[in-house]
């Protein structure tokens, strides 16, 4: 039953951190009304849940969660183990951005987790589930076959990865197909009638690289051209690692006529290496990279790019996963392999 609600005030109530209570004496509700409200109750209004919500946010309430996982057995907790590889802030940040989002409205908050370089990638994953910290995890980075997958798989502890595996058991994913990325990549090169095309992949360890690898290589047979492999670099390596590569094959005696590098700060050290080479990009070579913010937007070039939506990936990742932790809906349905979008000329000189 509502009640004559007594006002909102300017900041926290004295006396500690507010509760239950003190946001029904406020909305003129009952506390068992404002717990549902709060829980996304689907008998309530939705006028009622926003009016409670409100209240909520205005006066810094959080629900104490020693309590409630006592009452629940939940932590509400979503963990994101994030990779600590060099140049990764950008890709983090728009991951984090869309898993944020998804859990707006929700009970739940987001965890990150990082996985230090030299850290095996099993141990944060291990800590989660050995303490209880999260009702679940999102992984990146996976591999063919993930022992963070597998120990997940034998604990029947919710999880997603942005990434697939190649483990015969099924498991919630979302991914964007690298395979049809490099194949349309390549393709769109040779319609350029670039032949000297040479691939900067990811590190062999994770299974997008095989993806990657294979699309490449399927393009090129169908044109009767060979595979150049770059050699001693990959994804991960620094921009200014990539500027060093990319000057040396310019200056070497078959240089390459088109580039294919899935990451926009290294595509754009292999752009500063031929250029100091004397190249001009977009007729001596063409660059193809993928596109996940508008870095290469500001150097005004010619480039060509596939979009990749990190923000829409981590919203469904989170959608997914919540989804996962209550049971609900087959695994094809928590499964989702996307395609990259083709600009060509997205920036120009």
């Amino acid at each position: 039953m509502e009640r004559p609600s007594r006002g909102l005030p300017p900041h926290r109530p004295p006396g500690g951190q507010p509760t239950l209570k003190t946001i029904a004496d406020l909305a003129g509700l009952g506390v068992t009304t404002v717990s549902r409200a709060l829980k996304d109750g689907p008998e309530l209004s939705i006028e009622t849940k926003a009016r409670v919500r409100a209240i909520a946010d205005k006066i810094g309430y959080r629900p104490h969660r020693a309590g409630v996982r006592l009452k629940t057995g939940r932590t509400f907790v979503i963990s994101l183990v994030l990779n600590q590889a060099d140049d990764m802030s950008d890709y983090a940040r728009r991951l984090i951005m869309g898993i944020s989002e998804a859990l707006r409205g929700t009970q739940y908050h987001l965890q990150v987790l990082p996985q230090n370089i030299d850290q095996d990638p099993i141990d944060p994953v291990r800590y989660v589930v050995d303490t209880a910290a999260a009702d679940g995890l999102i992984l990146t980075h996976s591999e063919p076959q993930d022992l963070r997958v597998k120990m997940l798989l034998e604990r029947d502890f919710p999880f997603i990865t942005f990434g697939r595996t190649e483990l015969a058991t099924p498991h919630p994913y979302i991914d964007t197909d690298n395979f049809d990325f490099t194949y349309r990549a390549t393709q769109a090169l040779i319609a350029r009638q670039r032949k000297r095309i040479v691939i900067v992949l990811p590190p062999a360890q994770f299974t997008y690289s095989g993806h990657q690898l294979g699309g490449y290589r399927r393009a090129l047979f169908e044109a009767g051209l060979k595979p150049r492999i770059a050699q001693g670099v990959d994804l991960y390596s620094p921009a200014f690692t990539l500027r060093t590569y990319a000057n040396a094959l310019a200056t070497g005696s078959d240089a390459p006529d088109g580039i294919i590098c899935g990451s926009e700060m290294q595509a754009l050290g292999m752009i500063l290496g031929f250029q100091e080479a004397g190249f001009v990009i977009g007729k001596d070579v063409d660059i193809v990279n993928k596109k996940t913010s508008n870095l290469l937007d500001l150097v005004q070039l010619p480039t060509l790019q596939f979009f990749e939506d990190l923000i829409r990936a981590g919203h469904d990742c989170a959608k997914f996963l919540l989804r996962r932790i209550e049971g609900q809906g087959p695994m094809s349905e928590l499964q989702r392999l996307d395609l990259a979008s083709f600009s060509e000329g997205v920036t120009h000189s």
